[in-house]
């Protein structure tokens, strides 16, 4: 048995009866999934409809790899030259959509045939950094500009217009939609705030609001669960927290290592939360309370 198919039995031990709810004083512990392969730039993450999760930045930055629920990772494609990967999401096709924040693009990748394409790409972009899928099919993604502290908005509707919807903002980077899909949550790392905007009719954004502010640390990425509760990845903590559809803070679970990325939700009842952690270079994961949203 190796190490990380031994830290799952032992974490499946651990599981039975042990589910987290709101309020609870201990929330499940985190277990780490993979032991190694992934770089420091280890980001995406997302399941495919079998539960495989794809991640970037296996073994060198271009590359994206996928990994088993029982720990076992591989390559999976190598983005073209000049292209580096961030954020993953799954169309409801079927494809990976990636932000490719050295191309500046949104790329597609054929899971069939590898074949990867652009989708969408505008040189007014900085740097693509996360991606958001509305129930329609509608694609949000995240651009800061690190150097200048500020950061944008896209959206690409259904038809493969890219539009430009905020400018102006803070460093924009984990985006996330309601499962309603009526609001668009979008949080700036360095800044600590986390927006929300309402979704129009035709997809874009209407209003932004202030849904919560922190004091210390910074974010990245989000999802949320069939409910609208929020997980934020709290970067420089180790933590992911979640809060409730009216900001509240539900619970806060240790990642095991100060730096997470980002976060996806799997596992057969897609209650698993799958985290990518820079510090340790590895795939964390922990049980939540309710399915992720997609």
């Amino acid at each position: 048995m190796g190490w990380a198919a031994a830290t799952l039995a032992m974490a499946a031990s651990a599981w039975v009866g042990c589910v987290s709810r709101p309020g609870a004083s201990s929330p499940t512990q985190a277990v780490a999934l993979t032991s190694g392969g992934f770089t420091a730039g280890i980001e995406g993450p997302a399941c495919d409809a079998d539960g495989v999760l794809y991640c970037v930045s296996y073994g060198t930055a271009p590359v994206i790899g996928r990994v088993t629920m029982d720990g076992h990772a591989e390559a999976f494609v190598t983005l073209p030259q000049g292209s580096t990967g961030n954020g993953i999401r799954f169309a409801r096709d079927g494809s990976l959509l990636v932000a490719d924040y050295t191309g500046h693009n949104i790329l597609r990748v054929n899971p069939s045939t590898r074949v990867v394409s652009v989708m969408a790409h505008d040189d007014r972009m900085n740097q693509p950094n996360d991606l958001a899928l509305a129930p329609d099919g509608t694609v949000y993604a995240s651009d800061p500009n690190w150097a200048n502290g500020t950061g944008q908005l896209w959206r690409l509707d259904r038809e493969g217009r890219l539009h430009r919807e905020a400018e102006g903002m803070g460093t924009t980077n984990g985006i996330e939609v309601s499962p309603d899909g009526r609001r668009l949550y979008v949080n700036e790392s360095v800044q600590r705030n986390v927006w929300v905007f309402d979704i129009r009719p035709d997809g874009s954004l209407g209003t932004r609001r202030l849904f919560r502010k922190f004091d210390d640390h910074g974010f990245d990425g989000m999802r949320c669960d069939v409910d609208g509760n929020l997980y934020i990845t709290r970067h420089g903590k180790g933590t992911v927290v979640v809060l409730d559809p009216d900001a509240r803070v539900v619970r806060e679970v240790d990642v095991l290592g100060k730096h997470p990325t980002n976060l996806t939700f799997g596992g057969k009842d897609r209650r698993t939360v799958l985290v990518t952690e820079a510090e340790h270079r590895r795939v964390v994961m922990f049980r939540a309370d309710r399915p992720g949203r997609e």
